[in-house]
């Protein structure tokens, strides 16, 4: 299973960025073909011991590799991607990599 980390960083107006995230940014990332899943954390995921947090982070999930640059390659995949410039003020950082369940 292939997932991405999508970790935001605290925006310049928290409000503006759940609105926008939740009425615009979700639908359109569930619009993504071979989406297999999207969680959210609920609220802010800690950083490390050092008291820093992400504001919020997404996981995807895919099958296989060649799913995630199918669905990121779509035009719905091209939409989510340049929504993000739309929302994101504090930033984001993304982590894929393939997992397995041990």
């Amino acid at each position: 299973m292939i997932r991405t980390f999508v970790m935001y960083g605290t925006p310049e107006d928290p409000a503006a960025f759940t609105r926008h995230y939740n009425e615009i940014h979700i639908p359109l990332v569930r619009k993504m073909p071979r989406l297999l899943s999207c969680e959210l954390s609920k609220g802010p995921a800690a950083i490390g011991s050092d008291g820093g947090e992400y504001h919020l982070v997404a996981i995807l999930s895919y099958e296989t590799h060649a799913d995630m640059e199918a669905a990121m390659g779509s035009p719905e995949g091209q939409a989510a991607v340049a929504d993000v410039a739309n929302f994101a003020s504090g930033g984001v950082t993304l982590v894929t990599g393939e997992y397995e369940t041990v």
